[in-house]
């Protein structure tokens, strides 16, 4: 099955941003587009809105000014959904409602051509259910685009429970001819993206709520040491604290209440607060011109060690070797049966974020897990009240003298970046072992879709087969609540890996 013949109309039913998003994208790709809504005269201001993109494109020299009038002659504003009747393909991009999703799909299959394909843009609804008020609902599939749609690359191709094969293929294949990079789904709450991006703000608020850090420190930490684009705080305040909330509570109802996608009560207070991110003018944030924002948390200088000692392997953190000997510093290497750590001067150890307190030993510093160590220009410490002052300073100014900012937050186990990353890895084997996705898919989606410097299978095979196993497990006894506890996918993706080094059954 190929894409759709670029003579087929394309209809978008809803002409908000998303709707006039995807009609332009069509549009642009060379179909005949008709627009429909419900609101009279909303189809031709939207018309009109589409056209003034298009003169956008052309003064960026993006489009031709031949092929924007083309684009133009092809637009097409529908005064009544009967008007819909020869299109090959009907986008809906309407209130995120179930009732009035079914309603509108009721009413469009008693318009169409039998062989017209009826897509969805929804992303937090089942596209199972959209779909069961049809009597064609193998016809019926979710096309969900990230928003701008123009300009995002990424298109989450949804099969419901009924979707025909060669419904689903159609439509992967009309997104790709689009210029867009299409994955496919099955139907499952939150469907790629929004499944699998849960923890990236879940954990980031739970570290805020256990006082372990300031939000500002906790997006400072995620971008400069984790690589990823934005904090969880800063992208909540840019999406719209009750945009993200609601999403977060879709996923949660749909899975049942299950506790891995519990949603936040300080986020909570702040949608009730009506502190509802940028549209608002204060989220975690305060967007007034004369607001005083406070920065990241950054320890004042320090010391740096004269040496260390390796003790076992350092596993992910192994980078840190070479730059610390560039840095000036001696180090010695021991070998041990146990433990991956750096033993200070003082006494004290140093360790890579395992799952543990430090208050559960002697006299331990945490570090946080790091994208690239050499690149990152933040590390995060953790120290509990019970760690000599001495250890921690001279982990600060290790850290310092290899050219990192130091922020020393809470003794958190898991941290902020390791506990993280850990949780994303988790929910994308788990999404493979269900049938929702592959592997391929799942990090293209996660890239593209929210800008993940890795997919989770890619920072899966960069950590080690039981990395995010171990944390996790280390997590869920201190934590036995279900939120971490590893899912059967990844014990087992752990438990191979152990079997084919020669381990006992």
């Amino acid at each position: 099955m190929t894409a759709l013949d670029l003579s087929s109309p394309v209809a978008v039913v809803g002409t908000g941003t998303m709707g006039q998003g995807i009609a332009q994208v069509a549009l642009v790709a060379g179909h005949p587009v008709r627009l429909y809504d419900a609101v009279p005269g909303r189809a031709r201001e939207a018309a009109d809105a589409i056209g003034a993109r298009l003169d956008r494109l052309v003064e960026k020299d993006r489009l031709t000014a031949a092929d924007r009038d083309a684009a133009r002659a092809r637009l097409l504003p529908a005064d009544a959904i009967a008007e819909l009747a020869d299109c090959s393909l009907v986008v809906e991009a309407v209130l995120e409602r179930l009732d009035v999703k079914q309603d509108l799909f009721r009413e469009l299959e008693g318009v169409v051509s039998e062989d017209c394909l009826l897509a969805t843009n929804t992303s937090s609804l089942s596209v199972t259910a959209v779909a069961g008020v049809l009597a064609q609902p193998g016809r019926f599939v979710g096309l969900h685009f990230f928003n701008p749609a123009p300009l995002l690359p990424l298109v989450e191709v949804v099969s419901g429970f009924a979707t025909d094969v060669t419904s689903a293929t159609r439509a992967y294949e009309t997104a790709r001819a689009w210029g867009k990079t299409p994955v496919a789904c099955a139907d499952t709450p939150g469907f790629i993206v929004n499944r699998i991006a849960r923890p990236f703000y879940a954990e980031a608020f739970a570290v805020h709520e256990a006082q372990g850090a300031d939000p500002a420190t906790i997006d400072a930490v995620l971008r400069e040491c984790g690589g990823f684009r934005m904090g969880a705080f800063e992208l909540t305040d840019l999406i719209g604290q009750d945009v993200n909330e609601s999403v977060t509570h879709s996923v949660w109802r749909s899975f049942f209440h299950d506790v891995r996608f519990t949603p936040s009560l300080a986020q909570r207070r702040l949608v009730e607060s009506g502190r509802l991110g940028r549209k608002s003018g204060h989220g975690w944030y305060d967007y007034a011109e004369d607001a005083d924002r406070d920065g990241p948390h950054t320890a004042e200088p320090a010391a740096p060690p004269s040496h260390v000692v390796v003790e076992g392997d350092l596993g992910p953190a192994a980078e840190l070797l070479p730059l610390i000997r560039e840095a000036g510093i001696a180090v010695r290497e021991e070998e041990e049966d146990h433990g991956t750590r750096l033993v200070l001067p003082s006494g004290g150890q140093l360790a890579l974020a395992d799952g543990q307190t430090s208050v559960e030993f002697r006299d331990v510093v945490y570090f946080d897990l790091a994208l690239d160590y050499r690149r990152a220009t933040r590390i995060a410490l953790s120290a509990s009240q019970d760690t000599a002052p001495r250890t921690l300073l001279e982990a600060v100014g290790l850290f310092q003298a290899l050219g990192k900012d130091v922020s020393v937050i809470g003794d958190v186990p898991g941290m902020i970046v390791a506990r993280t990353v850990a949780r994303i890895v988790d929910l994308a084997h788990d999404a493979v072992a269900k049938g929702v996705a592959t592997e391929e898919d799942i990090d293209t989606a996660m890239r593209l879709g929210v800008n993940y410097p890795l997919g989770p299978f890619e920072w899966s095979r960069r950590l080690g087969r039981n990395w995010a196993y171990a944390l996790l497990d280390d997590l869920h006894l201190r934590d036995p609540s279900g939120r971490y506890a590893p899912s059967l996918a990844l014990y087992r993706h752990a438990y191979a890996s152990d079997k084919r080094r020669g381990g006992t059954s």
